[in-house]
């Protein structure tokens, strides 16, 4: 891992942890839970939501659904939508984002699906590739894509999309 990768990776950690902070402070001011959704982060949104004290007042629980099956049987993402787009898509993602919603308590939810790499990846679905999706109140869903650079280690596209799913939670819940 290069210099600079190195530096890019403590500075996301330490924003992330900021950022969790900043989840705990706003959701728990409003009352409101989240969960989260995980597939190519491997529940390390929430760990990074729950390694702040007071992160029970405002998380409900984590998915992590590495699998398709897990995905189905946990979140109720349809083998039709993954067929038909693969795992790595804006619909499964947005599946996912749905199912933690309705499978919870929570008011917010977010949801990943990626290639992390360092294999994996496909000309159609590069390593660097995550869809994350976003829900709110009256299961508003929406899907964001993310594209990280193919050439970073797997720890830093992970720790990049646990910070812009920090960050999204933030601004959906102030959106």
């Amino acid at each position: 891992m290069s210099t600079e990768e190195t530096e890019t990776l403590d500075r996301l950690r330490a924003d992330s942890r900021s950022l969790a902070e900043q989840v705990i402070e706003t959701f728990s001011s409003r009352g409101v839970m989240v969960a989260t959704a995980e597939s190519c982060t491997g529940g390390l949104i929430a760990g990074a939501i729950t390694d702040i004290a007071g992160s029970s007042a405002v998380f409900d629980r984590g998915f992590v659904t590495y699998s398709n099956a897990a995905k189905q049987d946990m979140l109720g993402v349809r083998e039709t939508t993954l067929s038909a787009h693969g795992a790595v898509s804006a619909q499964v993602a947005t599946e996912m984002v749905l199912g933690a919603r309705r499978r919870s308590r929570a008011d917010f939810a977010v949801s990943v699906t990626g290639v992390a790499g360092p294999g994996g990846g496909s000309e159609l679905k590069p390593v660097g590739l995550v869809w994350m999706g976003l829900s709110g109140p009256g299961d508003l869903a929406s899907a964001v894509e993310l594209r990280w650079n193919p050439s970073w280690s797997r720890d830093l596209i992970r720790t990049a999309t646990v910070h812009a799913a920090l960050e999204a939670l933030i601004a959906r819940l102030d959106g």
